[in-house]
């Protein structure tokens, strides 16, 4: 059955500092997954946000000097959502954790919890990673350092509240079986069915020390005062809250459960264990899809403060173009595996791909309509692409972003290698029925490229659409003209493009 709803989501990020390049990556991805399924027709809910109740954003206000937290909150959480303005993501809702919406939600989902019997108390010793916002069982220590922070943890002792989650693991290992696409791609279900195994374990959910958070709701009791809801129980909440959780009980029946959380393979524990746990708890359903990325690094060194080979994306994008930003990043890295970010790479991306490859396509065919129809788009003829769309519609489907990128630049190699063949320049002096049938067969190729193009590189795309001359037609109904052929007028003025990638990048 056809589903008319799309409900997508990032993770909320921490606001300990500002956006870098792997932020982007991950909503990159995603806005490019609702752009598709909103052309297509699909009622799309994209939420991204941040997450305000952590100990390290605390950490950040104390290290800038800044006492009121909520000030400092408020101001680095209107930098994230500035920062995706800026890279042109097209998000539904921004939610922030310190919402008077989330804390209602959250009150809400405790309680459910409380209610199952699934919340008790008890004391907790062990080592916690503030990087990591958890413990780090001591196993894990890398001489005696998180293996994933290389800092040493505090070493802390508390009394608080726990959340069964070993009472889950038959639930959670059956659910993953009869659902093979639930967590992706399969190397991350294969971890995290290893854990909920071997070393899922009941999890605290709540924090003496903390001094900023959700205070744990009265209902738990006297032993509730001074504790705060521990950071992941409260900030996985919030893809329910967004969708009207706890306040819109009608939007939240129309975009629960969530068609896909996209999330990175360092927090996939939190979202393919710990989540869908909480939700059985809840009573609530699950999602679709989890589907987690890689790793990131610069010029194969990872991203650290400490070496200072953090990238902005905004001032990235300034530099080069969002639309190039975008296409590197989901071109250069296969969704699922680790990935490294190269200048020298995306300058020879851009050259040969984006220059050579698509800007060359564009400019020969629109100046070649120009030189022998004067501009106007000769008489229609057969012709058909549909092999490029059912592998392109495939491919995003299953999330393999990467993979329908190939698809479209498939067709421009083919396209070049089309007009080489076929010599339009000859044609003109020996056969211009055919020459005609040629020019009609690369304009329309070309608005297909242009379509296929929306949900990567929008702004490239657009420009495309509008020298064709179609840039408006196909907002009305895109659903039902993504695919039609013969969109194009007969006679119908082409303008030119212009260079769509006039130089080489510096």
């Amino acid at each position: 059955m056809k589903k008319d709803k799309f409900y997508i989501t990032t993770p909320i990020f921490y606001v300990n500092d500002k956006p870098h390049i792997g932020h982007a990556y991950t909503t990159i991805i995603a806005d490019t997954l609702a752009r598709y399924y909103r052309f297509n027709g699909r009622d799309v809910y994209f939420v991204t946000g941040t997450d305000e109740n952590s100990q390290k954003n605390i950490e950040a206000a104390e290290k800038k000097g800044e006492p009121d937290i909520k000030k400092y909150l408020d101001e680095m959480s209107a930098v994230w959502a500035g920062a995706w303005d800026s890279l042109g993501i097209t998000n539904d809702d921004f939610i922030r954790t310190t919402e008077e919406r989330h804390l209602v939600g959250v009150n809400k989902f405790f309680k459910a919890v409380w209610d199952e019997g699934d919340i008790y108390s008890g004391t907790y010793e062990g080592y916690y990673c503030t990087g990591c916002e958890a413990f780090v069982p001591a196993g894990d220590l890398a001489d005696g350092k998180c293996p994933i922070h290389q800092k040493e943890p505090k070493k802390i002792k508390e009394r608080n509240y726990f959340f069964r989650l070993s009472k889950y693991r038959d639930a959670l290992l059956d659910h993953i079986g009869k659902n093979e696409d639930f967590i992706q791609p399969a190397s991350r279900q294969n971890e995290i069915l290893s854990y909920i195994r071997g070393f899922m374990e009941d999890i605290s959910i709540s924090r003496e020390s903390q001094k900023w958070g959700i205070a744990v709701p009265k209902i738990a009791g006297k032993g509730a005062d001074g504790q705060a809801l521990y950071v992941w129980f409260d900030a996985l909440i919030n893809y329910l809250t967004a969708a009207g959780y706890g306040a819109d009980e009608k939007k939240f029946k129309k975009y629960w459960p969530a068609d896909l959380h996209l999330v990175g393979k360092d927090i996939i524990k939190f979202h393919c264990a710990l989540w869908p746990a909480m939700l059985m708890s809840a009573g609530l359903p699950l999602p679709e899809k989890i589907f987690a990325h890689g790793f990131f690094t610069i010029d194969g060194i990872k991203i650290s403060k400490s070496l200072g080979n953090i990238l902005d994306p905004i001032e990235f994008a300034e530099k080069y173009g969002n639309d190039v930003l975008r296409y590197f990043l989901l071109r250069e890295i296969t969704l699922g595996e680790d990935g490294n970010f190269s200048v020298l790479r995306l300058k020879e991306r851009y050259a040969s791909e984006l220059a050579n490859g698509l800007g060359n396509l564009v400019n020969r065919i629109l100046a070649m309509t120009e030189k022998y129809f004067n501009g106007k788009c000769p008489e229609k003829c057969e012709g058909n692409i549909s092999p490029t769309w059912l592998s392109y519609d495939i491919n995003m489907s299953e999330t393999k972003t990467h993979a329908a990128l190939k698809d479209i630049w498939d067709l421009i190699d083919f396209l070049n290698k089309f007009i080489d063949a076929e010599q339009p320049w000859t044609l003109a002096k020996t056969d211009t029925g055919r020459l005609a049938r040629v020019i009609y067969t690369l304009l329309e190729s070309l608005r297909h490229i242009g379509l296929l193009l929306l949900p990567f590189m929008p702004e490239t795309a657009e420009k495309i659409l509008s020298a064709l001359g179609v840039a408006e037609s196909f907002k009305e109904s895109p659903a039902e003209k993504l695919k039609l052929w013969g969109l194009l007028p007969e006679g119908g003025i082409i303008t030119k493009a212009g260079q769509l990638f006039p130089r080489l990048i510096d």
